[in-house]
């Protein structure tokens, strides 16, 4: 399945809602979305900074992951930035197409 990195920065309201709950319910809330679409949470990290959360997961297409972002940022508790993750074996397959291709300067 493929891997997302969801980047999550909480609102003043996901904020109020993480000092009442805890960060392990928050955890556990996330794991079991993920869970019920179908996918798995590898790696769950709360973080100093501009992002809050940072979640590893496996997702089963971009439409899930998409749509668990989507449920994410609805809630208004938090933004949410998607980044697909590629295999060192699927840069591997991409490095070997040949790929036409004109720069623009060319």
């Amino acid at each position: 399945m493929p891997r997302y990195l969801f980047e999550v920065s909480y609102t003043p309201e996901g904020a109020r809602g993480l000092v009442e709950h805890g960060g392990s319910a928050r955890r556990r809330a996330i794991e079991e979305s993920i869970e019920a679409a179908g996918g798995r949470l590898e790696a769950f990290y709360f973080a100093f900074g501009a992002t809050d959360a940072y979640v590893i997961a496996e997702h089963v297409d971009n439409v899930t992951a998409v749509a668990q972002a989507l449920a994410v940022a609805a809630s208004g508790g938090a933004t949410v930035r998607t980044v697909v993750l590629l295999s060192p074996e699927e840069i591997d397959a991409a490095s070997g197409q040949e790929v036409r291709y004109r720069p623009p300067l060319a």
